[in-house]
């Protein structure tokens, strides 16, 4: 039986984009795509851009096209990207086409004999920010497989946020601070459930989206919906999911069912045992790639980012997460997950002990590498 929210849904739910005061929610690719590049193309000012992938495709050329448009009329345009996530699919043609003209590129951690651990510290961040006055953020990265009309039926399922008003300034704080190598600066975070951007590196605590999910996990009264591409969770949150399942709370877990990392599907299964024991309820959505990485909490608390719930985004790369209490915003991500368990199926521990041994070798083959995914 579907659960309900206790806010009430959104007026159009299936909507692919829906406007929520302040912020935007996006769940398809060319919707959010037109958005981003209207913005850029109307820019005044500057335009600050991170990504993680920044594909030379059909959909990386066309940003590409519009952030040397800027920088000929003037603009400041400043594009960061990081070195190991632009592996295999960006290219020299388009790096030297946006330097050439004007567009200030810089690296993340390119590969160096000198400091080759530090090519594992990734900057995940996806971050868009027009002329100080609208920000997006989320788990869209540019490339044609979040495209429905490039990619087809197949393409990636996700979930992005566009903000306007005040949060803007910490998000152009966030990335300038970045790129001038301060890696550890994070706004004020504002009171009670107030809109925050929360990355997960401050002076005070190097692991901050752990520390916030987990203590969210720790306080839910009702219910904890989570989607994530990559489920590979550390001791801590495997207790406080465990320990929440255990006192009543409604948890599940949405993973998708096809997933462009194998082994990273192999890991996570290999804790379905345990969680189902303790009561959680585990989802495969199927229709396609599920890339959205989502929290709500209660009705009351959600956050929508880059951050997946595993070992890499809580203590490896940087990461950045848009979380708010805004009761129309938690509103419409519940929907979301619920719309998504629709189209998924429950992993059941009856069928589950069927699993065949290939597949349970995998898991262990998962588990062994669950650190380093």
């Amino acid at each position: 039986m579907a659960l309900r929210s206790s806010h009430p849904a959104p007026k159009t739910p299936g909507n692919a984009a829906t406007t929520v005061e302040d912020t935007r929610l996006f769940t398809e690719g060319d919707d959010l795509y037109l958005a981003m590049l209207a913005s850029i193309r109307s820019a005044r000012d500057s335009v600050r851009m991170e990504s993680y992938i920044f594909s030379d495709d059909e959909v990386g050329w066309q940003f590409t096209q519009a952030l040397v448009e800027r920088a000929a009329a003037g603009l400041e345009v400043r594009l960061h990207l990081d070195a190991a996530g632009a592996l295999g699919s960006s290219s020299r043609v388009m790096e030297c086409h946006l330097r050439e003209r004007g567009v200030f590129l810089k690296w993340f951690h390119r590969w160096s004999w000198r400091h080759p651990l530090r090519y594992n510290r990734r900057n995940h961040r996806k971050l868009l920010i027009v002329d100080d006055q609208v920000a997006y953020v989320g788990g869209f990265n540019i490339h044609r497989q979040s495209s429905r009309r490039l990619y087809g039926d197949a393409r990636w399922r996700d979930t992005h946020a566009a903000i306007t008003g005040a949060l803007v300034d910490d998000a152009t704080r966030l990335f300038d601070t970045f790129w001038h190598g301060h890696r550890h600066w994070m706004p004020a975070q504002r009171g009670g459930l107030a809109p925050t951007l929360v990355s997960n590196n401050s002076r005070t605590c190097r692991h901050r989206i752990h520390c916030l999910y987990s203590d969210a996990f720790a306080g839910a009264r009702e219910r904890i919906f989570l989607t994530t591409p990559y489920f590979v969770p550390d001791l801590l949150t495997q207790q406080r999911l465990i320990r929440a399942a255990r006192r009543g709370i409604d948890v599940r877990l949405l993973v998708p069912s096809k997933s462009d990392v194998p082994i990273t599907r192999w890991a996570a299964q290999a804790f379905y045992d345990v969680l189902m024991t303790a009561g959680m309820r585990i989802y495969e959505y199927q229709p396609r790639m599920l890339h959205a990485k989502t929290v709500v909490i209660d009705g009351d608390w959600a956050a929508v980012g880059t951050a997946n719930l595993d070992y890499r985004s809580f203590f490896l790369n940087y990461e950045l997460v848009l979380a708010s209490g805004e009761p129309c915003f938690c509103s419409q991500l519940e929907q979301h997950f619920l719309n998504d368990l629709t189209e998924s199926l429950p992993i059941t521990p009856v069928n589950w002990e069927k699993r065949r041994w290939p597949g349970r070798i995998l898991e262990a083959f998962g588990w062994i590498m669950r650190r380093w995914l």
